[in-house]
């Protein structure tokens, strides 16, 4: 938990539930699973939530809520955005649905706060926020978090944001259909690490013919139209990470723009597109991956491509120069802009 966060479309994190476990290809590096068995593993919120392997620290499946951190928004007066379990899966197969309860009382009673809730467990958050009486266990809840009288003011609650993390098409194709048709006052999605090309064009659009097409998002308070609200694409970082090609990045991208979506590039990750640049060290993790991601040449052989000593057509097979360097200096700007923009929304 910290009320400050360095995660660039958040204020803060929250982590009521801590511990997950591995369910699809965007886990295998784990930010939250590496902390959880190197820098934080003797602490009580992180202990046995790992276990030693070969490839490092993985999550056993076990789980754990912190109860001396569940009253934690209640105590922040400022507003902000708070990213929930950051360090867990709120959803994940393990947390009973009393310690969900408990987390949406909390955020239903501190709702001066804006939560962003990502899963990658799509379906259980949809039948979870499904649930008819939901709102009547919430209220049940309310008192023994706050001393007062539930109020609730709309259903389903103002300020939480659900999302689903998408790292390629089968996980978008599977996830994002279950987000969609769960309850929310905004759907997003977050593609990071992205690890392949994204086709999410009919996931942006209005999904009814009651609204014109061109009116996106709806202007006349449909409520039948659900559509995504909100795209964060992201490279993977950290020492063994997998690259972005910039075609993947650039498609997303375009596909938000031109259904007037919200576009946020969080970053590249560890890995700098170098295609055009020429103020990059390059050395031996020098590579030139295609758009599939396969490998083109690697080290001395992608400098020669890059020469055009070897190959010389291999831009326009859709090749990138990627250059294996850090977080910070592969930096933010996609095609030279910095892409910030979050969902307007009012209460």
């Amino acid at each position: 938990m910290a009320d400050k966060s360095a995660i660039e479309w958040t204020d803060a994190t929250w982590n009521p539930i801590t511990g997950c476990s591995i369910v699809s290809p965007g886990c295998t590096n784990c930010y939250a699973m590496k902390l959880a068995g190197t820098r934080l593993k003797h602490i009580d919120s992180r202990k046995g939530l790992t276990r030693e392997t070969k490839a490092g620290p993985v999550w056993t499946g076990e789980v754990r809520l912190n109860r001396q951190w569940l009253h934690q928004p209640l105590e922040w007066k400022k507003p902000r955005r708070i990213f929930v379990c950051a360090h867990g899966d709120l959803f994940a197969e393990n947390v009973p649905d009393e310690w969900i309860l408990d987390v949406f009382t909390v955020m239903a009673a501190a709702d001066h706060h804006t939560y962003q809730v990502l899963t990658k467990r799509a379906d259980r958050m949809r039948e979870f926020l499904s649930r008819r009486d939901l709102l009547e266990d919430i209220y049940a809840n309310w008192y023994t978090f706050t001393g007062k009288p539930a109020e609730v003011y709309s259903w389903p609650l103002h300020n939480v944001w659900c999302g689903v993390s998408a790292e390629d098409q089968k996980r978008a194709d599977e996830r994002l259909p279950a987000l969609l048709a769960t309850p929310a006052k905004l759907r997003f999605v977050s593609a990071e690490p992205l690890l392949g090309s994204l086709d999410i064009a009919k996931y942006l659009r209005p999904l009814c013919d009651r609204c014109p097409p061109w009116e996106v998002p709806c202007r006349i308070g449909c409520q039948h139209c659900t559509r995504l609200d909100w795209v964060i694409v992201g490279g993977e970082s950290g020492p063994d990470a997998r690259p972005m090609h910039p075609a993947w990045a650039r498609s997303t991208r375009d596909q938000c723009q031109a259904a007037r979506v919200p576009f946020f590039f969080k970053q590249w990750g560890a890995w700098a597109d170098s295609t055009d640049a020429d103020d990059l060290v390059h050395g031996s993790e020098d590579y030139i991956f295609a758009a599939d991601g396969t490998v083109l040449g690697a080290g001395g052989r992608a400098r020669r491509l890059m020469q055009g000593s070897v190959e010389p057509d291999w831009r326009e097979r859709g090749g990138a120069w990627m250059t294996f360097t850090n977080k910070k200096a592969a930096g933010r700007l996609l095609d030279g802009i910095e892409h910030n923009a979050m969902p307007e929304v009012t209460a």
